[in-house]
């Protein structure tokens, strides 16, 4: 019974944000597992052009790291806020979800090129967090019991959040540019006075969802 209703709950999960988090924690759970290890699993495009490792170019976003606070915490946010976006915007709209991904993770990768990150799964995270926050201006956030503030702060809350704790505060900045990139170009940009449509969905992905 208490199978069948956690297997019910899953299954309710929306399915971008059910198979992003499955294949976050089974990458996780691999290496911690030894059955793969985090060199396999790194962005590095020498090696995704010269040796045809095109994995790479998935896996560099499924690996938060060994099981742990920061893994825990990574999670909690992608899961939350990928939810959010594909349930409250996004609903009956996969491909366009999709496409955000695959919008977003494109600009990460080419900026992943030039500041040398290695896994970007947390700067997805971000921007799916700055994406969330932009289309919610007026909710009332509380982090941790410490500050109050309106969801557009989040990021930059989570960015300074980063750099206490001593972490890469470049992959927090990626993910932000990458949010905000697709923010202005799909809800901004087009409402303008001449403005128009540039991030169009692939008509690819209409045709298998």
């Amino acid at each position: 019974m208490a199978l069948e209703l956690a297997l019910r709950e899953y299954m309710d999960i929306p399915v971008v944000t059910r198979v992003y988090i499955t294949a976050c924690v089974v990458t996780t759970l691999a290496v911690q597992l030894d059955i793969v290890a985090p060199f396999d699993l790194y962005f590095n495009p020498w090696l995704i052009i010269s040796k045809f490792q095109v994995w790479r170019i998935l896996t560099c976003f499924c690996f938060f790291g060994t099981v742990g606070f920061s893994f825990f915490f990574n999670m909690l946010f992608t899961f939350r806020y990928c939810r959010m976006l594909e349930e409250n915007f996004y609903a009956y709209r996969t491909a366009d979800f999709l496409a955000l991904f695959l919008y977003g993770g494109t600009l990460m990768l080419i900026m992943g090129c030039f500041v040398h990150l290695l896994f970007l799964g947390q700067a997805l995270t971000i921007m799916l967090v700055y994406i969330w926050s932009r289309r919610n201006p007026h909710v009332r956030l509380n982090f941790f019991g410490l500050i109050t503030f309106n969801a557009p702060y989040l990021p930059w809350v989570l960015f300074t959040f980063s750099v206490i704790l001593g972490s890469s505060f470049m992959v927090d900045f990626v993910g932000i540019a990458c949010g905000h990139f697709y923010y202005f170009m799909e809800d901004v940009f087009p409402y303008q006075p001449g403005g128009f449509k540039v991030l169009i969905t692939p008509r690819f992905l209409y045709v298998h969802l």
